[in-house]
């Protein structure tokens, strides 16, 4: 490999010569080898629309001359379109701040601006004028999870929502048996059953939409300790403006840049809701997976779309596999709001020091549950289809239908009949006409399923 000489304060070090990056940077590679895991493309590019934003800013101040200016922009331009993840290398584990990250974005941009105008752009004197890793990266964690869910995540649930209702629309009206602890129920409709997720889906997608106003209240400006200092007066207000306009978002200074550099609980408060909503896709990817069990000694209600062979050794057998990957991606949403919960709590005096961190696991989150959402609605419940003579045979069976006549011929006789239906494994009409003086005409009324599920009146 061929290398350049590179320089910064702590003196001479080799860098790649192909490399846009600088000194810090190379730094930064060879001191965090705890893991080569990079920092989200997502979290990069925010990084790029900030020192846009903040090149722009500060030339209408009248801070930075209009050609760095340009050439910054320029740079940054070129690299949103191509982001090319071998010129950011710095690794998620390390200094807690994100400073290794923010250099390695302003070194990147320099060389480029540089390249690009014929100038010579500074990495801290130009590209990181007016600001700090202090409040650059916690804003990057913002505006990277804000893009992230208006790009990725509410579409997704917006999908997810579509998929549900259109097959309410299809099978809503076939009933079947209802369950509590896994044992049979009174009778549900499919639309009940599909109505059910869709409101955990809506309320999840509320609870991260109500997320979003704090998060649109941006650290920048408050620079090294929240004071503010070596920043324009002006600055977090026209950067606020700025960074609206490129992105399309509504952003604003925050209201206490104490706040913004010291905590997280802006970012933690998202998670949470996103942990919500791992929890609501993964109790619908286990019912999907109940109710395709099968096909003979299983539930065998539904059957999900054949994807591909499910065994390697038994012939012909078909699994589950899209609940089941749905079901691993929100067991790592758990674990990602469990690392963002440690995270958070690392605010030590005026700055959170497992900012890194945080943008990894949120990000990752946003990512792993919008795929999760696509995947349930276009891969399992646009696809299933109702194995209704299954759902019929049991539950004409089912003995908990018994209930309705409750308040006829008491708990107790109830409770004698439906036991007598599941030893004979008989209807439990046949076996009401048998045990009770009520007329088979009225009993077929009172144990309509329809009717039970208060579908009929």
């Amino acid at each position: 490999m061929h290398y350049r000489i590179e320089r910064d304060s702590m003196g001479e070090l080799k860098v790649p010569a192909e490399a846009l990056y600088q000194a810090q940077t190379q730094r930064a590679v060879q001191n965090f080898q705890i893991s080569s895991k990079p920092m989200p493309v997502g979290f990069i590019q925010a990084l790029l629309q900030i020192k846009k934003a903040a090149a722009l800013t500060n030339a209408s101040l009248q801070l930075l001359p209009e050609a760095e200016a340009h050439a910054i922009t320029q740079a940054a331009e070129q690299l949103l379109a191509h982001t090319d993840h071998s010129q950011f290398p710095v690794s998620v584990y390390q200094t807690g701040s994100g400073t290794s990250s923010n250099m390695n974005v302003n070194e990147v941009l320099a060389t480029l601006a540089s390249q690009l105008s014929g100038h010579k752009v500074h990495p801290n004197d130009h590209v990181n004028l007016g600001q700090s890793s202090n409040d650059t990266i916690p804003t990057a964690i913002q505006l990277s999870s804000l893009l992230a869910l208006e790009q990725q995540l509410l579409p997704a649930l917006t999908a997810l929502q579509q998929a549900l209702s259109a097959k309410s629309a299809e099978i809503g009206h076939i009933v079947k048996t209802g369950r509590t602890h896994l044992m049979d129920a009174m009778p549900v409709t499919f639309a009940q059953v599909l109505g059910g997720w869709c409101s955990q889906i809506t309320h999840a997608q509320t609870q991260i939409s109500l997320q979003i106003p704090l998060l649109s209240q941006l650290a920048q400006g408050g620079t090294a300790v929240g004071t503010g200092i070596n920043a324009h007066a002006e600055f977090a207000k026209r950067f606020a403006t700025q960074l609206s306009v490129q992105t399309g978002l509504t952003l604003s200074p925050s209201k206490d840049f104490f706040f913004n550099l010291s905590s997280q609980d802006g970012a933690l408060a998202l998670s949470g809701s996103l942990k919500t909503l791992a929890a609501a896709l993964l109790k619908i990817a286990n019912d999907l997976r109940w109710m395709n069990s099968g096909p003979l000694s299983g539930l065998a209600e539904i059957s999900l779309a054949a994807l591909q062979p499910g065994s390697s050794i038994m012939p012909g057998k078909v699994n589950p596999v899209i609940p089941e990957a749905v079901a691993m991606a929100c067991a790592q949403v758990f674990g990602c709001d469990t690392a963002i919960s440690i995270a958070a709590q690392s605010g030590n005096f005026e700055l959170n020091v497992m900012l890194p961190l945080v943008a990894d696991n949120l990000l990752q989150a946003i990512s792993l549950l919008s795929g999760s959402c696509l995947a349930l609605a276009n891969q399992a419940i646009n696809s299933f289809t109702v194995n209704e003579q299954n759902i019929a045979k049991s539950l004409a069976q089912n003995p908990i239908l018994v209930t309705a006549l409750n308040s006829r011929i008491g708990y107790d006789k109830a409770t004698a009949i439906a036991k007598l239906a599941y030893q004979q494994q008989r209807p439990i009409l046949e076996v009401a006409v048998e045990q009770t003086d009520i007329s088979r005409e009225e009993l077929a009324q009172l144990l309509d399923p329809a009717k039970l599920t208060g579908m009929l009146t």
